[in-house]
């Protein structure tokens, strides 16, 4: 150090100068940084080439040891738990304070800086820098150092770019003005993620109509074809993996619109055309499939297949999913308390989701007993009261979807989605005999029109009813068992209770007021006794009447009958009006 006197000098050289240290000289200013506690630039700690983990490691030995236990207890290997420990040495240098004393806001404010002297210095984001942050992350949160950490990892891009309120604003200052309003009033009373899916759909339009021709600046001149430009626009936008977005999607976005004019026009707004320009038919009319489920066979080996799965993890969801019927929502939204026990059962208690409610469904023995190993081995320590976490982070649902898929492909059954274990356990419990009433209560439907779909899939009175007139039917086929030279008959029995129904509606006599069921073999002397007599009187008005009855009295071959109406009519004919 005889040539830069002290630290304080080094400090102040460039940082390419600094860089061309000897490496002594940068071993030993890197431990004096450390033992100083003074701030590095980011600049610097990227590239010296010192080797910060291990310095700080030797600083704090204590803290090295605790935190790759915490890392090890959420299930990073050595190797990841290393490699977080070196990026958590950089934030420290920057800093200028030990591991231990990170805040969440110097955290994040830390980590910043060095990942943007990162890419500054290598020109991209490199793949590597990934997996450290997204693990060192999880590890900080539940130390109690950092936010809440992302579910999933921030994608690199979007199919395309949506634009900014800040850039919209900058033109469409009225627009944008109306559309936030909505928004905020949408906030007080929805969940913010179905705002989240407003804010999208009107950043979108509004980036539309600003680029028009002219440029629509107030909701007020929003007309007719601005709606039908935006549905040509979402027809081409890309979806998923470049895919064309789904009908779901497209009507999902026009109704957003439908539902802001009708709702401002409603509520007075100053900002509002004068008419709702979006119709229901702008909405793309969605197929009605029923449910897709697994057959008895399917089901059998996909549970055989699922509870032979390696990652304890993935064998737990898979299971809840087949024995709950829960939603993947719903499952990956279970804490820790979620398992009660009632009397001399245990129950799952679901959290409030989709429909807003939650509810108790029995436990299985087998899943229960999951569920008692992956709590004695979850963290106890951990900062969130998530049962389900994969690292210390929420399961992503994707995660869910790669489960049950590794169980199909066990199986042999190609490609089942979470939402099909739904639908089995439904299917299996209808066909089995269980109630409407507790399918509802069990899936958590609303009413019974959401089960009712379940009931067209499994109707098991019109398959015995099916079956049991096809044996007779095929009875006929068997020329052993008529007479010979007789024509087969079908039993008596052979016709349902609604053949026999409609049979009798057609052997009905009309009335002036009603139907006579007398069958139509016996005779009745009383039959049309009014207009045969003598003191029986009608006017033209009721010749319509007449007419029908003549005409029933024709197709049910009563001749008598029909003689006496058209004698009637025929005096209604030579009546003068």
């Amino acid at each position: 150090m005889n040539r830069y006197r002290d630290l304080d000098t080094w400090l102040g050289l460039p940082v390419e100068e600094r860089r061309r240290t000897r490496s002594a000289v940068m071993a030993f200013a890197a431990h004096a940084l450390v033992h100083c506690h003074v701030l590095v630039d980011p600049a610097l700690v990227i590239t010296s080439g010192c080797r910060w983990g291990k310095y700080i490691a030797d600083a704090y030995p204590t803290q090295l040891a605790q935190f790759q236990a915490q890392a090890t207890d959420l299930g990073f290997c050595q190797r990841e738990a290393r490699r977080m420990w070196a990026y958590l040495a950089k934030i420290a240098m920057i800093t200028g304070i030990g591991p231990d004393q990170l805040t969440p806001n110097v955290y994040v404010d830390a980590r910043s800086r060095v990942h943007d002297a990162v890419i500054a210095v290598r020109g991209h984001r490199p793949k590597s820098l990934s997996t450290p942050l997204f693990g060192l992350d999880a590890v900080m949160f539940h130390r109690g150092q950092a936010p809440a950490p992302d579910v999933r990892r921030q994608w690199t891009g979007r199919p395309a770019k949506e634009v900014t309120w800040d850039e919209l604003d900058a033109q469409a200052p009225v627009l944008v003005a109306t559309m936030r309003r909505y928004l905020d009033q949408c906030l007080l009373s929805l969940r913010p993620s179905s705002v989240a899916l407003f804010d999208t759909t009107f950043r979108q339009f509004a980036g539309l109509l600003t680029t028009a021709d002219p440029p629509v600046t107030r909701v007020a001149d929003i007309s007719r074809e601005h709606i039908e430009a935006y549905k040509s626009d979402l027809a081409a936008r890309p979806g998923y993996r470049g895919r064309p977005l789904s009908k779901t999607t497209l009507g999902m976005r026009i109704g957003h619109l439908h539902t802001f004019f009708t709702r401002i026009i409603e509520w007075g707004y100053d900002d509002a055309p004068a008419r709702i320009p979006v119709y229901a038919s702008d909405r793309p009319r969605l197929d009605k499939p029923l449910p897709k489920f697994l057959d008895d066979a399917q089901a059998v080996a996909f549970m055989n297949a699922a509870r032979n799965l390696a990652d304890p993890l993935d064998r737990l969801m898979v299971i809840a999913l087949a024995r709950t019927g829960m939603r993947r929502g719903e499952l990956l939204g279970l804490t820790v308390d979620a398992v009660v026990q009632i009397g001399t059962g245990y129950w799952l208690r679901t959290p409030v989701g989709k429909l807003h409610t939650d509810r108790y469904i029995p436990l299985h023995p087998q899943l229960k007993a999951l569920l008692d190993d992956w709590t004695t081995t979850r963290p106890a320590w951990q900062a969130t009261s998530l049962l389900l976490t994969d690292r210390g982070r929420p399961v992503p649902p994707t995660r869910v979807d790669k489960a049950v898929q590794k169980a199909a492909a066990a199986a042999g059954i190609g490609h089942v989605h979470p939402h099909q274990l739904r639908h089995t356990l439904a299917t299996q419990a209808i066909n089995r005999g269980m109630s409407l009433e507790a399918i509802a209560a069990l899936l958590g439907h609303h009413d019974l029109s959401m089960t009712m779909v379940y009931a067209r899939i499994a109707d098991r009175t019109v398959a015995e009813e099916y079956f049991a007139v096809t044996k007779k039917v095929e009875a006929l086929y068997d020329g052993a068992s008529q007479p010979h030279g007789q024509p087969p008959v079908l039993p008596a029995d052979a016709a349902g209770q609604n053949m026999r129904v409609l049979r009798n509606e057609t052997a009905k006599r009309l009335l002036g007021n009603g139907y006579c069921g007398r069958p139509r073999e016996l005779d009745c002397q009383y039959e049309t006794i009014c207009e045969s007599c003598s003191m029986f009187f009608t006017t033209i008005e009721h010749r319509d009447t007449i007419k029908a009855q003549r005409d029933d009295a024709n197709d049910q071959g009563h001749d008598r009958r029909r003689d006496i109406y058209d004698g009637l009519l025929n005096r209604l004919d030579d009546t003068p009006a």
